[in-house]
């Protein structure tokens, strides 16, 4: 998977030659994004579900069209199409909600193109040199790049599937983990250095460099935030108390009316239910919340007499707190079931506690999959950074409008899951699978 002896740092035990590891990746990739969209109606496909996602055939024809610009024209091999058609699936070009007015390929014709720019990728694939000077294909760089993209994208059909009103989209789950015990609330952390971002050959240019920090101890809550737990927030006022919240946050929630999580339904009483995916079920009250925006998890931190924490001490928390620099919290093996719920075949998050095998040595839960954790952290630059291969993927985003969420979801992919992985959004954003954990300073 990610790691391997051409890269830096503590290395994983998938040691295969990258061609062998990118190409498992690619058509693990392609795989799930067609059983996701396996069987759905073409007018399903084409239409705008929600201003905040594109339509679902969009995705389809753009990873495939980033896949031939990347994998194809970029190492050399002959265009199948041409810069207008690039255009079109140019997602800075063209705002989400403005995409269904496009002249989009069919599914049919947007599935057999992915299909023609897969089947060219592996035959030039075969051509390509295993050690090349080629700085995209260092470690196999550019392959990585775009089967974690792919991924990436399956997770957002996945939330546009959740957002689908007027279609009942029923996704066959795999069981997922049963719960456990954690047996602390809080860990603390203690102050020490910690190697933060990555030098492997699969990370983005976002984790680069590698550079070693000093974090000062901390408390960190042992799990995410649970339905239960936020269910507290709420039944002590906390969507009307102005004491918790950032003032943009709290005009923000004012103006739109939001008084629970994204997908809740009240039911009176004091009791919930949530849709999920077509169907509407008993709210769990030990999984950990999601579909919270960041303003939401700040207030409930700041009710908790806690915060959020950085993405320093989160990075520091899923390293261990020895500042040995594992790539996973867990160690140096890449991801399985055992660890975390990841790879969106659950369609879900597991109750907290769920994973033993990936608990930190400190004794943290969950750090990787489940929910993606909002941080304090606005989304910047680490010193010496350098935009590879294009400014678009990250140098674009970073300021103060964006804030970091670390760890992945259950609906992320383990190829796009490290302790090094930065994510980020606006802080209004509700429709990602997103939770969190709150953090105290150690007194």
């Amino acid at each position: 998977m990610l790691l391997t002896a051409e890269g830096g740092g503590r290395q994983g035990k998938d040691v295969r030659p990258w061609k062998a590891r990118a190409w498992a990746e690619l058509e693990g990739a392609r795989a799930r994004v067609l059983g996701m969209l396996e069987g759905l109606p073409e007018a399903e496909l084409l239409r705008q579900h929600s201003p905040l996602m594109s339509p679902l055939v969009w995705d389809v024809a753009h990873v495939a069209n980033y896949e031939e610009q990347w994998l194809l024209r970029a190492l050399g091999a002959p265009a199948f199409t041409d810069a207008a058609f690039d255009a079109l699936y140019d997602a800075f070009r063209h705002p989400r909600r403005t995409r269904s007015a496009l002249p989009l390929l069919t599914p049919e014709a947007a599935f057999a193109y992915a299909s023609r720019v897969r089947g060219a990728v592996r035959e030039h694939l075969d051509a390509l040199p295993e050690h090349g000077p080629e700085p995209l294909l260092a470690g196999g760089f550019v392959f990585g790049m775009v089967a974690q993209h792919e991924q990436q994208h399956a997770e957002t059909l996945a939330a546009t599937l959740q957002l689908m009103t007027g279609f009942a989209y029923h996704p066959r789950a795999r069981a997922r983990a049963q719960p456990g015990a954690v047996a602390r609330r809080e860990v603390l952390i203690p102050e020490g250095p910690v190697r933060l971002g990555s030098d492997l050959p699969w990370a983005y240019d976002n984790e680069r460099p590698a550079h070693d920090a000093w974090a000062p101890a901390f408390l960190m809550d042992a799990h995410p935030v649970t339905t239960g737990d936020f269910l507290g927030f709420m039944a002590d006022g906390g969507y009307d108390d102005a004491r918790w919240w950032h003032p943009a946050g709290l005009a923000f929630i004012r103006a739109e009316g939001i008084r629970h999580p994204l997908f809740w339904i009240p039911r009176g009483s004091g009791t919930w239910q949530r849709r999920r995916f077509g169907a509407v079920e008993p709210l769990p009250l030990d999984e950990p919340v999601q579909h919270v925006c960041w303003y939401e998890a700040d207030a409930y931190a700041r009710w908790a007499g806690k915060r959020l924490p950085t993405e320093t001490e989160w990075e520091r928390a899923a390293r261990g707190g020895d500042g040995v620099p594992r790539p996973y919290p867990w160690g140096d093996t890449p991801p399985t079931a055992a660890h975390a719920t990841l790879g969106g075949d659950t369609w879900g998050p597991s109750p907290v506690g769920s994973h033993p095998a990936g608990v930190s040595p400190d004794g943290v839960w969950g750090l990787l999959g489940d929910v993606w954790e909002w941080t304090a952290s606005d989304f910047r630059p680490y010193a010496g950074f350098r935009a590879f291969p294009y400014r678009e993927y990250s140098e674009v985003f970073f300021g103060p409008d964006s804030k970091v969420l670390r760890g992945g979801a259950w609906a992320s992919a383990p190829v796009a899951v490290r302790s090094s992985f930065r994510n980020w959004d606006f802080p209004i954003r509700r429709q990602i699978f997103a939770g969190f954990r709150c953090a105290r300073d150690a007194r």
